[in-house]
């Protein structure tokens, strides 16, 4: 009787069961995991500054190098018909604005046109957002009714007021005839003229600002007008006791950037007289800072001198800026 035995049959080399990778296949495996860990890791580092890059490059083509420039060109004598030509005058020009009348006369015209363009526009801006603060119906369409004039061409607006306050054929001397009242020269007039280009500030902006405050309205907590309801404030007190405290940061905003645009402000009084260009009508009456700059370089073709103008602008908004933040912390602090 015999007795079998079954016995297992030796490992086949390179059969379907896979042998132990050779030491060399390991170590090239982990350097390449190395490498691509050492790739993903640069992308991630270096990836976000790639994205903000074109940001930055266009920033120092149009923004800071005409700064620098414009910076030491106020030290020379340039002229428009030969930019190249740079003649050293250290603080000259600067001293030079500061004597110089119709800077001042500038500078006056642009705080006073400031002041009467921008309050009444927060004033009303503040009373619009807050009726449409309500429900009301087709307020989507109010709102893109108070936005079209922001989007509207600043000479297609112009024209339109210049028509509107003609001294002979304007609808608002007629208006103003009905009551009694003689034409008055909205052009030639100091203190009209100012007026007339504060109102075409006031069209174009009231709505914008209107929808900030809208939009800060709607963010503020229905608790708290709810609580006050139930003390028995009216909506008048509500306004007064919670939608203005809670809109301070916001009001501020406006201010400040409004105050910035008065500053800069160009295309409407250049285009209310076309006849009398940069100079801002016969007496210089509604002549602004940037038309001053303006007339300087590109009229008189001093470009020197409208440089030191431009930093001169530059400095100033610094210090409302400076202003903005101080009042901004002490709100903070308060609240």
């Amino acid at each position: 009787m015999t007795t079998e035995h079954d016995t297992a049959a030796p490992p086949v080399k390179g059969g379907a069961a896979p042998g132990r990778p050779p030491a060399g296949a390991s170590a090239e495996a982990a350097k390449k995991r190395a490498r691509l860990s050492r790739r993903w890791q640069r992308d991630m580092r270096w990836s976000p500054y790639a994205f903000v890059s074109p940001f930055f490059l266009l920033f120092m083509a149009f923004g800071l190098f005409p700064l620098i420039y414009t910076g030491w060109a106020s030290l020379h004598q340039v002229e428009l018909t030969a930019p190249t030509d740079m003649n050293w005058v250290g603080l000259k020009n600067y001293t030079r604005i500061f004597d110089d009348d119709f800077f001042w006369n500038a500078a006056k015209n642009t705080l006073t046109i400031g002041i009467i363009s921008t309050v009444p526009q927060l004033l009303m801006a503040m009373g619009l957002a807050h009726i449409l603060n309500y429900k009301l119906r087709a307020s989507t369409f109010y709102r893109v009714v108070m936005l079209a004039p922001y989007a509207t061409s600043i000479a297609a607006a112009s024209l339109v007021f210049v028509l509107l306050f003609g001294r002979d054929y304007g609808m608002i001397n007629w208006v103003l005839g009905l009551v009694g009242i003689d034409n008055i020269d909205w052009q030639n007039d100091h203190w009209a003229s100012q007026l007339a280009v504060s109102s075409i500030v006031i069209w174009r902006w009231t709505g914008y600002n209107a929808l900030i405050y809208l939009a800060a309205m709607q963010a503020i907590p229905q608790d708290l007008y709810e609580s006050a309801a139930l003390d028995g404030a009216s909506r008048w007190r509500q306004f007064l006791h919670v939608t203005l405290p809670s809109l301070r940061p916001t009001i501020l905003f406006t201010v400040i950037v409004s105050t910035i645009g008065a500053s800069q402000l160009f295309g409407e009084p250049l285009l209310f007289d076309a006849n009398k260009g940069a100079s801002g009508g016969s007496q210089h009456q509604f002549q602004t800072l940037g038309l001053y700059l303006y007339e300087q370089g590109w009229v008189n073709q001093h470009l020197g001198r409208a440089s030191a103008i431009a930093w001169t602008m530059f400095l100033i908004l610094i210090v409302i800026g400076v202003i903005n933040s101080v009042i901004s912390r002490r709100l903070r602090a308060s609240s």
